[in-house]
């Protein structure tokens, strides 16, 4: 096996709701190398993270991500104002897990406040909500954030509650028109929501 670099030391270069971090490693060939990081973690939280991926354990997921579909078959999607992009951009609706929450709890209370749908309430939470096998990685090269896809299916249950600084228009999206949609769209779009989207795009 392929012998890696060694966590030698985790320096916190700055503070806020989101870190920064500087990782430093000992290399195979017996070089330091250096790699800044960001994350929400606290230091000592980040460094128990980063030991325990080392030895094959992996922690709860950050954040949910909900695929959902109405009872009609449209996809339910969302545009956001993102201060980061300073644009709106398209995507499914999403928001960090609070420690403890269940899957279910979150999926419910994030596509409430996003967009004043819900979990269908005609079915049964197994066939009402279908997560993938594990969450996955928002970006590997920056972050230690990981976020749980789930496919849900959804009813509107009541009118959105946003916080005041989320901008956001729900919006649907018949199956069959998203290949046009994405050959149309000019506004930046998430790489979760893309990826889904192209893959609904090649079933029709």
């Amino acid at each position: 096996m392929t012998a890696v670099p060694q966590l030698a030391d985790i320096r916190q270069v700055s503070d806020g709701w989101i870190k920064k971090y500087v990782l430093a490693y000992d290399m195979p060939d017996g070089s330091r190398y250096e790699y800044e990081s960001a994350s929400r973690k606290a230091l000592d939280a980040y460094r128990a993270e980063l030991e325990g991926n080392a030895r094959g354990m992996r922690t709860p997921a950050d954040a949910v991500c909900i695929v959902g579909q109405t009872a009609d078959g449209k996809l339910l999607l969302i545009r956001e104002f993102r201060y980061p992009l300073n644009s709106w951009c398209i995507a499914f609706p999403a928001g960090l897990m609070e420690p403890g929450e269940d899957l279910a709890t979150c999926v419910n209370r994030e596509l409430r406040e996003e967009t004043g749908y819900g979990l269908r309430t005609d079915l049964d939470e197994a066939a009402a909500l279908q997560p993938l096998p594990q969450a996955g990685y928002s970006s590997t090269g920056l972050t230690d954030e990981t976020v749980h896809v789930v496919f849900a299916q959804v009813e509107r249950i009541s009118d959105a509650q946003p916080e005041p600084a989320e901008l956001i228009e729900p919006f649907q999206l018949a199956i069959e028109d998203v290949p046009r949609f994405l050959a149309e769209n000019e506004t930046p779009i998430g790489t979760r929501a893309q990826l889904v989207l192209e893959a609904f795009a090649r079933r029709h």
